[in-house]
Order: C-alpha cells, then structure tokens, then sequence
C-alpha cells in the first residue's frame, strides 16, 4: 500500500531553517571542497557548543523564527 506525498502534511522542526541557512551560509563563504566533510565538521562544533553549556542553535532558531 502506498500513501500519496499529496496526501502528507509534513512540518519543518522549529529552528531547522536557522541552522541549514548558517550551514548555507559558511559554506558559501569557505567554499569547501568537501561539502559533506564540512557540514559534519560544522555540526560536530555547533554540538560540542551545546553541549559545553553554550547557548542551542536550534533553540536560538526557533526563537528567531517565532
């Protein structure tokens, strides 16, 4: 049984458009050669961020976004 993608109402998580247009963002202005290498690098900072007590991107998205 298939389920129509017309049919599906999907929502973009709160603070997602934040965090891809930074993503966007820096890679726009390092021009990376790995783009896949770089996100990982560039998420992994934004993670040791958060989890160093620092403020969550996610979380500061979504307030700009409200």
């Amino acid at each position: 049984m298939s389920i129509a993608a017309a049919n599906t109402s999907m929502r973009v998580p709160a603070g997602f458009r934040n965090l891809l247009e930074g993503l966007a963002r820096e890679v726009l202005r390092q021009q990376p050669k790995d783009v896949v290498a770089f996100a990982a690098q560039y998420f992994q900072k934004l993670l040791e961020q958060r989890e160093a007590g620092g403020l969550d991107p996610v979380a500061w998205g979504a307030m700009l976004e409200d």
